[in-house]
């Protein structure tokens, strides 16, 4: 019965953390660093970071893969509760949605080619061509 690796509920300051996580993932496409968690969630020190996390992954609120960096995933409940709105909407939508954030916040034109060019391969030809409208019109005042 003194077993700590049973999930439970999680604190009001790891769910803050955990949500700052699927936010984090949600709006970038992989997880924070240690430091941009510590920005991001007002702790002192990258080892207190690492203190929760180790914590949220014994406690089965976090997962992480061994000796990659950005790995930390959100599991279950925890997920469920910070409601992501990734996890609301189709993959498809999801990844229109991201490509439309990077056309407002992307100085490299080269990644948006990219993107663009995934859009087609998902077989997403109507965002493709509104997109590529879009970044010709762009291109051009390069």
């Amino acid at each position: 019965m003194g077993e700590h690796n049973s999930k439970t509920r999680p604190t009001k300051k790891q769910k803050e953390l955990l949500d700052f996580i699927a936010q984090f993932i949600e709006e970038h496409g992989y997880s924070p660093s240690y430091r941009e968690i510590m920005s991001g969630c007002s702790y002192n020190s990258v080892a207190t970071v690492a203190a929760h996390v180790n914590n949220l992954i014994k406690r089965g609120h976090l997962v992480k893969r061994l000796n990659s960096a950005r790995s930390l995933e959100v599991v279950g409940g925890a997920q469920a509760d910070s409601v992501s709105s990734a996890s609301n909407m189709s993959g498809k939508a999801w990844f229109v949605g991201q490509v439309a954030n990077h056309f407002h916040a992307s100085d490299n034109i080269d990644d948006l080619y990219v993107l663009l060019g995934s859009l087609k391969i998902l077989g997403l030809s109507k965002e493709f061509e509104e997109f590529k409208q879009r970044l010709l019109k762009l291109d051009r005042h390069d």
